[in-house]
């Protein structure tokens, strides 16, 4: 790969561990990934009313991966209240491809190779040594992060499956984010009972800011997509887990200990095994 396609997925990784510490910092964090939001909203507003409508089969793949995404901002937010970013981080980013991974197995008896293998364990370990001994997250913020690495293995799924059956990508990406846009303000409203925001307080634009810096990391792992191969850029991507940490400690005040960080890079090279495909 040359040094800009591996610039672009470094800094992908560090986009989005980025919008996890600014949803992290949040006063009230289901208000705040709400706002963010608004963000890919408006973005997918304008593709939805101008791109060919996805094909009618593909609906129920587009409301599904819209209800799916709504359930994985609420587990994260939940994962949030309960643990820190580098706690919580580094267990669904690593979840999501050790649950791929494991349910090929057992459920459509996927042969697996030696780096899926070696993968499983590395990651699972990371996630022990996050979850055990002296300065451990939490119980149920272990518990919320796993379940929304389930969510966000479940929605990856059906959007492999939607996307083909709609025949338009761009079509079918933005009519899920504006099914999402919609329901996530809903499930507030239902939870809270009104949505407030002030475009005048910081609070409001921080979250904003978020959802773009969520927004541009799509774009520029798209665009390292576009220029080199799949596997090694995912792979790459992996290292989120890292900066996270270092991100916690830095802007957040969390603990950093060699212990934390060895947890967190055993993680990310487990998950670089279980997603490298040359």
């Amino acid at each position: 790969m040359s040094p800009l396609v591996i610039g672009l997925a470094l800094f992908a990784a560090i986009l989005h561990a980025t919008w996890n510490a600014f949803l992290r910092t949040g006063a009230d964090r289901l208000w705040t990934v709400t706002v963010m939001s608004f963000s890919s909203t408006a973005l997918a507003i304008p593709f939805a009313i101008f791109l060919t409508l996805p094909a009618a089969p593909a609906c129920p793949y587009v409301v599904l991966s819209a209800c799916l995404q709504v359930g994985y901002s609420v587990f994260l937010v939940a994962a949030y209240r309960y643990g820190e970013l580098g706690q919580v981080y580094p267990i669904v980013r690593g979840s999501v491809p050790l649950l791929v991974t494991l349910g090929g197995y057992f459920l459509a008896n996927q042969q697996l190779t030696l780096p899926q293998t070696v993968g499983v364990a590395l990651v699972a370990g990371g996630i022990m040594g996050l979850s055990l001994g002296r300065g451990r997250a939490a119980t149920t913020s272990i518990l919320y992060a796993l379940a929304t690495g389930a969510i966000i293995a479940a929605y990856a799924t059906v959007d492999a499956i939607g996307v083909r059956t709609a025949g338009n990508a761009g079509a079918y990406t933005a009519w899920v984010l504006v099914i999402y846009g919609a329901l996530l303000p809903a499930t507030f409203v239902a939870c809270r009972g009104r949505l407030i925001v002030d475009l005048q307080a910081p609070e409001t634009w921080k979250a904003l800011g978020g959802g773009l810096f969520a927004l541009l990391a799509y774009g520029v792992v798209v665009a390292a997509f576009a220029l080199g191969p799949a596997g090694p850029i995912t792979a790459i991507r992996e290292t989120s887990v890292v900066f996270a940490a270092f991100i916690g400690r830095l802007f957040l005040g969390e603990m950093l200990t060699p212990r934390r960080v060895g947890a967190c890079a055993i993680v990310a090279l487990g998950a670089i095994c279980l997603g490298y495909q040359p």
